[in-house]
């Protein structure tokens, strides 16, 4: 078995505060129970750090807490659930794609307007700054 990490290490390392850990073992998020030392300290293992990373980028994506605990559950319950976590997560992935393209559109406004400013400053411009074009 690997050294056992502390609960500051394991927060270095997956870039979560410790009451940000705290929060997330209070609220059921993690995979496995975390162990306690003699003296009643968390120590983590090196499966708990890959999956709070997991966490992390689900909760940075737009995943409610909710779904993210649902997910655990689904990985906790083990073989058996595996369309359940596809349908999840297909069903994360379709409101990131939409998300990415009302993103995609507001890129094209700004650089839009960017492009009006810019000619406008290089001379270049019909004089004026207010474009009509709406996106």
């Amino acid at each position: 078995m690997t050294q056992a990490l502390t609960i500051g290490e394991v927060a270095e390392r997956t870039e979560l505060s410790v009451h940000a850990l705290r929060f997330y073992e209070k609220e059921g998020l993690l995979v496995d129970e975390v162990r306690r030392s003699t003296n009643g300290r968390r120590l983590y293992s090196e499966d708990d750090v890959a999956w709070l990373t997991t966490c992390t980028w689900l909760r940075a994506s737009g995943m409610p807490l909710a779904e993210i605990r649902r997910y655990t559950e689904l990985i906790r319950g083990g073989v058996g659930n595996e369309q359940e976590r596809l349908s999840l997560l297909r069903a994360h992935q379709e409101r990131i794609v939409e998300q990415q393209a009302a993103l995609d559109r507001c890129l094209a406004m700004i650089t839009h307007k960017l492009a009006v400013y810019e000619d406008h400053l290089a001379g270049r411009g019909n004089g004026c700054v207010v474009d009509a074009d709406e996106f």
